[in-house]
């Protein structure tokens, strides 16, 4: 099965319990990656405490702010066409409205959107939210507002994030912050900045919280999480410069993956996303002494061609991704893998593009996220190659590609039908309002009739049939796990 940006979630006016005492309305919308999700909820907690409380009106509120991405080309529309959204409704409805960009496209088009479109009053980069007050201030005395700055040190640790439009099951922790692999087509080193990691004791008091609060299921979060490494805090390519004793007690993501398990062996356990180059195998082995950590890895692979992989400076070759994939397999035979893939790079060629055909033939990934390649300004990519694929080929390529991904979604599905698979209930199915819907260990989504059971119950469901993207069964009883 093929895997998109969750639609239903991009856009979504964010919603969180109010305060009686706060008198202001925040409206709040994320766009993009689950890490702007996060962030959204870091907001919306610094905000709660200045007064505001969220609305899912856009017209009552008077400050708008949107979570942005920049990774696509058509990420960056559809925030500007919500901006426009945005100043009708303030020209027309409420003048006093004031309009916010956060995130990624604030940290790329700052002077754009304040001095040349004037479209909006503040604009606040991913390290910066903790200074939202201090710009709220500004623009309260009439002036733009900017701060885009990046930290070396800045992970939002200390917040304790408020969970919007939380169904009380699912949380995102976020561990890391940045990217230090500088892939030729990618923004977030220069959006987001340098790699970083969170405190752990940090980490494992936000999901004991979560846990008290009766969440059943945590993902830890990150641009790359298994480059976490926590060494008493700053960048972690400064870490060679370390005392001995900080590097004698450093903590690698394995160790953090096997203190979070163990601090709540009822807690289902995932993490996203990993880089091939830095994943190692002792993560597969910790992943193997829990079962509360869920058997699904994302492994962006990005191509299937050794030259492209170069082109992009990935740091890994085809024949080692699959090495990394068939060790994998040998800890964990039951985990599924899902994959990211770009097509249409610059100076791809029809070998190059067959080369990433097969390697999914290969794996068979259990689903995937997919995209046409598209410039980004600022990038090693934009300022090295040219752009040279024509659109009708980028878009035969990538209709290949979901569709030998749809096939092996199918082939993955398939494998489940007539066994029995663990499921935690997260909500009614969108097709099915008779049915619950949920997610085994392999993050597939598995749809049964409702019954007795519950939302955060954990279920064990016989696999009658499948599509290539779903598991229909019937609930056999309460897991015991």
């Amino acid at each position: 099965m093929e895997k998109t940006i969750d639609e239903n979630m991009q856009g979504n006016a964010l919603d969180v319990t109010p305060k009686n005492n706060n008198t202001k309305k925040l409206f709040i919308e994320s766009y993009g990656c689950a890490m702007n999700f996060s962030d959204s909820e870091v907001v919306a907690s610094i905000l709660s405490k200045q007064g505001y409380n969220t609305t899912q009106i856009l017209e009552e509120a008077d400050l708008v702010l949107v979570n942005t991405c920049s990774i696509r080309d058509k990420a960056e529309q559809t925030v500007r066409k919500r901006l426009e959204k945005y100043n009708a409704v303030k020209r027309d409805h409420n003048p006093k409205m004031k309009v916010g960009v956060l995130g990624c496209m604030a940290e790329r088009l700052k002077e754009k959107f304040l001095d040349q479109e004037k479209i909006v009053d503040m604009v606040v980069g991913p390290d910066a939210y903790k200074d939202i007050p201090n710009l709220l201030a500004e623009v309260e005395d009439g002036k733009d507002a900017v701060n885009v700055i990046l930290s070396k040190e800045e992970t939002y640790g200390d917040i304790s994030p408020v969970r919007l439009n939380s169904n009380g099951i699912n949380a995102l922790v976020s561990i890391t912050r940045g990217c230090d692999n500088m892939c030729t087509f990618c923004v977030v080193p220069f959006t987001r900045g340098r790699e970083r990691s969170r405190d752990p004791r940090s980490i494992l008091e936000e999901i004991n919280e979560l846990s008290v609060k009766g969440y059943k299921e945590i993902t830890l979060l990150g641009q790359n999480v298994d480059s976490y490494l926590w060494y008493g805090g700053g960048l972690k390519k400064e870490f060679k410069n370390a005392t001995e004793m900080q590097k004698a007690t450093a903590i690698s993501f394995s160790q953090l993956l096997d203190q979070v398990a163990t601090a709540q062996p009822h807690m289902r356990v995932r993490f996203s996303t990993s880089n091939p180059q830095d994943m190692t195998q002792d993560v597969f082995v910790v992943m193997a002494k829990h079962k509360n950590i869920c058997n699904h890895v994302h492994l962006p692979v990005q191509s299937g061609s050794d030259r492209i992989l170069k082109e992009m400076n990935r740091q890994h070759t085809v024949a080692q991704y699959i090495t990394l994939v068939d060790k994998l397999k040998e800890i964990l035979p039951d985990c599924s893998i899902s994959q990211d893939l770009i097509t249409g790079f610059p100076s791809e060629t029809e070998a190059d593009h067959q080369d990433t055909l097969a390697l999914m033939q290969h794996v068979k990934f259990a689903f995937g996220y997919m995209y046409k390649y598209s410039e980004r300004p600022g990038t090693m990519a934009a300022r090295k190659f040219e752009d040279d694929i024509p659109e009708a080929t980028k878009k035969r390529r990538l209709t290949e590609i979901v569709e030998a991904q749809r096939a092996h979604g199918a082939y993955r599905t398939q494998e489940f039908v007539g066994k029995t698979t663990e499921v935690l209930i997260e909500r009614s199915s969108k097709k099915n309002q008779d049915q619950w819907s949920g997610r085994n260990q392999q993050s597939i989504v598995v749809v049964f009739p409702k019954e007795t059971y519950q939302p955060g119950d954990f279920v064990n469901v016989k696999i009658i049939r499948c599509t290539s993207a779903t598991l229909i069964g019937q609930a056999v009883g309460l897991s015991k796990a």
